[in-house]
């Protein structure tokens, strides 16, 4: 674990088939969290700086309280704080849904479907985390045609412009997420629009106005019974129904009335911040697996409409039941890397260079060929055409001696 003293640190005994972070915060459920080059994973999380490292058998934690800080003017902190004097196990373990058992959950999906049997096994400790609601709303508006880099770009400078800052960590701010009050001034879209938001720009602050002028607490109002927000006991969520259940189907509705808000959306609210599990969100992508896996794509289904939306959430609620999402996202998450993390090598450029030595009395000539390859790289939930782009370089040596007379 390199130079980590994790003496210092507190943990929770967590297997890697029942929680990875490695795979679970980078799924493209949540788009605070850093890395670091020493495993350890960080955000600004309910008052805290919360620092996160795992091996194989441990769950590693520790969190800087601190009051928060001169912010940037705009900034609000927070009213509804739910979790914030929680400890950081109690937060832990209701953000990263720990409560149920992954190992069975995932043995009945995989006894209910033969395609998440073949293809789970390889993307164990995929968790749906539950979320405050309002960040997952704003995160996933700004998921529309966009990809995980630059949607964790975007939701950044949210917080750096408009987020309390609560300090510093191995020299970098860390901002809580701001407040719908925060981004409902005059000014936010165009200064958004700057910001290089393009048009969510204007749902992000449309939707903020809307949100900040409804009851306090509206949205976690619309939160599943049983996944409440931390602190809170959980109730029933209602009879199941094939639709899903009651509260699910009205909490997407009364979504549906925010600006930049459809159906994915929705339902990615719905899974990742108000804790329904049978909300099924179909992007683009899902329906490419939907098509090659479960035979959608023909007849009255062969086109992504909305009866072939809802149809696709039928199904996969049919084979997995009330947590039809979770499931649907571990199959995204197997799913993601196969056409995601792509390497494509293109050779742009060769030089070659002759290297004489001398190896005793043999004068030896090297033949060296540097070949420049581009490589194309990227992550992302939805196909984009942008690519970072890596520069390798191989060197080929052809090695040729002619024996040369000592004088």
């Amino acid at each position: 674990m390199g130079a980590l003293n994790l003496a210092e640190w507190q943990k929770l005994p967590v297997s890697l088939t029942e929680l990875c972070i490695n795979t679970t915060l980078r799924c493209g459920q949540s788009f605070r969290w850093r890395k670091n080059d020493a495993g350890v994973w960080s955000m600004a999380l309910h008052n805290r700086i919360l620092c996160l490292h795992q091996d194989l058998e441990h769950l590693y934690y520790k969190s800087l309280k601190l009051e928060m800080l001169p912010a940037p003017p705009n900034s609000i902190p927070p009213s509804i704080a739910p979790g914030r004097n929680a400890n950081d196990s109690e937060l832990i373990q209701h953000y990263f849904n720990l409560t149920p058992n992954l190992t069975e959950l995932y043995q009945e999906w995989s006894a209910a479907d033969a395609n998440f049997a073949k293809k789970a096994p390889k993307f164990t400790g995929v968790r749906i985390l539950r979320q405050d609601a309002w960040e997952a709303l704003v995160g996933f508006i700004c998921s529309s045609n966009n990809n995980i880099a630059r949607i964790g770009q975007m939701v950044h400078k949210l917080c750096i412009n408009y987020g309390p800052l609560l300090g510093h960590f191995e020299g970098e701010p860390y901002h809580d997420f701001p407040e719908p009050e925060a981004l409902s001034h005059d000014g936010v879209e165009a200064k958004l629009r700057a910001l290089g938001f393009g048009y969510r720009a204007k749902y992000i602050h449309r939707t903020a106005c809307m949100v900040a002028a409804k009851p306090e607490g509206w949205l976690d109002s619309l939160r599943n019974p049983e996944a409440p927000v931390i602190g809170v006991k959980p109730s029933s969520g209602g009879e199941w129904s094939a639709e899903g259940r009651e509260g699910y189907r009205s909490a997407h509705e009364q979504l549906l009335e925010l600006q930049g808000v459809g159906p994915k959306v929705a339902d990615c609210v719905c899974l990742m911040g108000l804790g329904w599990g049978e909300a099924v969100p179909v992007d683009t992508h899902v329906w490419q697996i939907a098509q090659r896996d479960y035979k959608f794509g023909k007849g009255k289904h062969s086109s992504l409409t909305k009866q072939t939306y809802d149809a696709i959430g039928a199904k996969f609620r049919s084979l997995w039941g009330k947590e039809a999402g979770w499931a649907h996202s571990v199959l995204f998450t197997a799913d993601l890397r196969a056409f995601s993390e792509r390497l494509v090598a293109k050779v742009e450029k060769k030089e070659e260079d002759i290297v004489v030595k001398m190896e005793g009395d043999v004068e030896v000539e090297e033949s060296v060929v540097k070949v420049e390859k581009v490589l194309e790289k990227c992550i992302k939930r939805e196909r984009d055409e942008e690519e970072s782009k890596v520069l390798e370089v191989e060197e080929k040596v052809v090695r040729k001696t002619k024996r040369k007379r000592k004088t």
